[in-house]
Order: C-alpha cells, then structure tokens, then sequence
C-alpha cells in the first residue's frame, strides 16, 4: 500500500496520519486497502487494483482545533493527500500549517451532503477535477454561495485533477506549483460551464 501511495506521488507519512490500513473480504477472499474514513463511519477504499468504498458513502469534514472561516474543498481523498503533500513540499519549515478546515466530497455525487457544512464558512476554494461534473459542482456552489466561492483548479490547469498534476510534477512534466488563487474574475471566465434548461496500520 505504501508503494502504491509513492506511485500516486503521496507523502507516505501524511497519508499514515490521515489513513488507514482497512481489511475486508469480498466473496470471501480477503483484501486489503488504503482507507479513507467518512463523516457516516465508511471509508474510501483504494489500492493499486480498485477503487470503491465500504458503506455508509459520506463527505469526510475535517475541521481544526480552533474554528476557522476558510474551507479548502477536494473531489476526492486522493486529491486531498496531493494538496497535503505539495504544501509539505513547499512549507516544509511549516509541516503543521493549517489555515482551513477541508471537506473531501468523496464524489460528486455527494455535493448535496456539504452544502450545509460550507455554510459555516465565509471562504471556501474549491480544488474540483477539471471536467464537466467538476465544472457544474462549481457552478452549484457558487449559485448557494455567491462570492464566497473561489475555483482554485487553475492551479493545475491542463490536469485532469490536482493528483494528476502532482504525479506530472514527480515526472519533471508539471509547472511551478502555486497556491494562491487567482481573481475571480479570471475564474468566472474560465470555469463558467454552459447552461441548461485520521493513520495506516502499515
């Protein structure tokens, strides 16, 4: 499993804080997985050969000890780790920084379960894949959130999403990394989509 995570370009031991070892049986042969914990008590599960989740399917909502107004919003865990592991990279004097609270949606398809949560916040950037579902799951917060809604996915435009770009940066193929948001304006016109009617047990 750690191998696995060092192909994906994951800081192996962040993703020992963040994640767990998880074994389980299916058909009754055993597996086992990189596991991601959710708000519900399920997990993502992946590994080198699947992808899925043990049930109940939620949001993971991690919050800071002390309360923040600033939420960073990931598609998926792997993304999330990719954030951690890039910031590591470039703060590493700062190892423990965290200015935000994060939500990993663990699909898009759970959109509707962090709508209430991200209402506690008075920013909120969101770090969505670069296609279509991650372009209309903007679309659908900025409609509820108005201005409070930053699309950070321009960070690693031409990506399909922020793991993407840091497996291109371990190849030497990606450019310079850079976090800080560019204006909304800029954003608006690039993302605006057309209308219609916490460690492993290694």
């Amino acid at each position: 499993l750690l191998s696995y995570l060092r192909q994906r370009g994951i800081n192996t031991e962040l993703a020992k804080r963040e994640c767990y070892e998880v074994r389980y049986q299916t058909d009754g042969k055993p597996y086992f997985a990189v596991g991601f914990p959710n708000r519900s008590g399920g997990y993502e599960i992946r590994n080198k050969f699947f992808k899925g989740c043990i049930a109940p399917k939620d949001i993971t909502h991690i919050r800071q000890e002390q309360t923040k107004e600033t939420c960073y919003i990931f598609e998926g865990f792997m993304d999330y780790l990719s954030f951690l592991t890039l910031r590591l990279e470039r703060c590493p004097d700062r190892p423990e920084l965290d200015g935000q609270d994060y939500i990993v949606l663990n699909s898009t398809s759970n959109l509707s379960k962090a709508i209430h949560p991200l209402g506690d916040y008075e920013r909120i950037h969101c770090f969505l894949d670069n296609d279509k579902a991650g372009m209309e799951a903007v679309q659908e917060l900025r409609e509820e959130y108005g201005m409070r809604i930053r699309d950070a996915s321009h960070i690693y435009g031409g990506y399909n999403d922020l793991n993407d770009f840091l497996c291109s940066k371990r190849s030497g193929q990606a450019e310079r990394w850079q976090e800080k948001p560019e204006p909304e304006k800029r954003q608006r016109q690039a993302r605006q989509p057309e209308r219609k009617g916490k460690g492993i047990g290694m």
